[in-house]
């Protein structure tokens, strides 16, 4: 696989789940932003230092969310924030899947994918002045608040329907503004 065209498309890197060892592999893109540590990669890590760069806002309800996602397995997306060596912060989109292998261990896999650009772009594609009076701006917003509290709360059924809620707002934004 070409990793310049996964780097191109935010994907960033990939993780793979022991739950009941309590450890995760890291590739080398996700350990160097992730946990902070290149060198990490391909080792055995605790959740703790596999997601060390998490933003301190989103550290309590991401690691909630995945201590639920554990117990339940099955699907699973969570977007937050992680802060960079540098200070920066990014949107990170976390997707994967656990469930149990054919000895029955809980193991669970997935991808992280930036979507820093990609936020910034919706801002940018709006003037402040507007957005403000805009009702499906301010409908976005309270979407955003909304799909963030309720991941925080576990809840797979809700979650997919903040999802939809939100897709359906992205999409007549987009129309619009192709207009």
């Amino acid at each position: 696989m070409n990793v310049s065209a996964l780097r191109a498309a935010g994907i960033i890197g990939t993780w793979n789940t022991d739950v009941s060892a309590g450890l995760s592999l890291l590739d080398e893109g996700a350990a160097t932003l992730m946990a902070g540590n290149g060198k990490l990669a391909e080792q055995p890590i605790t959740l703790e230092v596999a997601l060390s760069r998490l933003h301190p806002e989103d550290r309590d309800w991401v690691f909630t969310w995945i201590r639920h996602a554990r117990l339940t397995g099955g699907p699973i997306a969570a977007e937050f924030r992680v802060v960079t060596k540098t200070g920066e912060v990014r949107w990170i989109l976390n997707r994967g899947y656990l469930g149990r292998d054919a000895s029955g261990t809980m193991r669970g896999y997935g991808i992280y994918i930036d979507t820093t650009d990609t936020r910034r772009a919706a801002l940018g594609s709006r003037s402040d002045a507007s957005a403000e009076d805009d009702p499906l701006y301010q409908a976005a917003d309270h979407g955003l608040r909304a799909h963030a509290a309720i991941q925080r709360s576990g809840d797979a059924y809700l979650t997919v329907l903040a999802n939809t809620l939100l897709i359906g707002i992205g999409h007549v934004l987009a129309r619009r503004s192709r207009l």
